[in-house]
This record gives structure tokens, sequence and C-alpha cells, in this order.
């Protein structure tokens, strides 16, 4: 049940994050064939850049990846049918992890939720040039979630906290 709900969790996961790279990637190529300013370019390449930083590497790499990747080995570890059931919210720490972790998940949910509904608004091409760097840091934290899984599974000594009570 262990490694069922690992898999669960992790694909679960991958699926969310997943699933916005592919709705975000039509704008975000729409935006790199129009036909922009230099301005438009200058700053979708800095965006860009703030994305892959902020929240590719600050987000991702360094907090959730390595959060959710210690939650995915803990829940291998110590499967009960509700965690197992929800994997994909109990990876990402929604519940049956310390007040910090359930508070943050739920804030940056509903952060994001309102980012989207903002971003809606927002007429083309900026759209997408907002949207290019959304998928480059949600890339990267792809990228880093695999990296991170990886290492829970294979290091014994792997360093990172599951966050749980």
């Amino acid at each position: 049940m262990g490694v069922l709900g690992a898999a669960w969790g992790f694909l679960g996961v991958n699926a969310l994050i997943g699933y916005a790279v592919i709705r975000l990637t039509p704008r975000a190529l729409d935006a790199l064939r129009a036909e922009l300013t230099p301005f438009q370019w200058i700053l979708m390449g800095v965006w860009i850049a703030f994305m892959l930083v902020s929240e590719g590497y600050r987000g991702f790499q360094k907090k959730f990846s390595p959060r959710t990747a210690a939650r995915v080995r803990y829940l291998s570890q110590h499967p009960t049918w509700v965690r197992v059931l929800l994997a994909p919210p109990f990876c990402m720490g929604y519940f049956h992890a310390d007040r910090k972790t359930r508070i943050v998940s739920i804030c940056l949910t509903l952060g994001i939720v309102l980012l989207v509904v903002l971003v809606s608004f927002v007429p083309h091409p900026w759209r997408g040039i907002i949207d290019a760097g959304v998928v480059a840091g949600l890339m990267w934290g792809l990228a880093s979630l695999w990296w991170f899984t990886f290492r829970a599974f294979t290091d014994p000594g792997f360093p990172h906290s599951a966050h749980t009570p």
C-alpha cells in the first residue's frame, strides 16, 4: 500500500504541475511568435530569469520539491488509507503536516488562484510574456521534484524533513 500511495502522490503532484505547463505553454509560445517590441523582448527575458530564480530555484528547488519528495518517501513508509487515497494533497502538505506547512500550502494555493484570475484579464502579448516566465519556473520545479524524489528513495541519509507532526 505504501508503494501505491507514494506513486499516486508523486504522479498526482506531477499531473497538477504538468497540467499548468500544458495550459500555459500555448500562450507563452504565442507571445514568442508575436511581433514584440525590443522593450517587450527585454522584459520577457528579465521576467523569465526572475521566475527561474524566484519560482524555480527559491520556491521549488529550495522548499517545495525537497519537502514533497520527503513526504512521498514518508508516505511509502507510513501508509494509511486516508493518506493513500488523498496522496497528492498529502504530499503537498495539506494535511498530516506541521502547522506552518499547512498554512503555507493553503496560502500559496489561494495566492496562485488569485494570480491566475488576475492574469486572465491581462491582454496579449503581455499575458503570454507572463506565462512564459511561469512555464519556465514550473519546468524547473518539475525537474527538481523528480531529482529530489529520486534522491529521497536512493539516499538513505536524505536530509530533508517531511514536516509531519
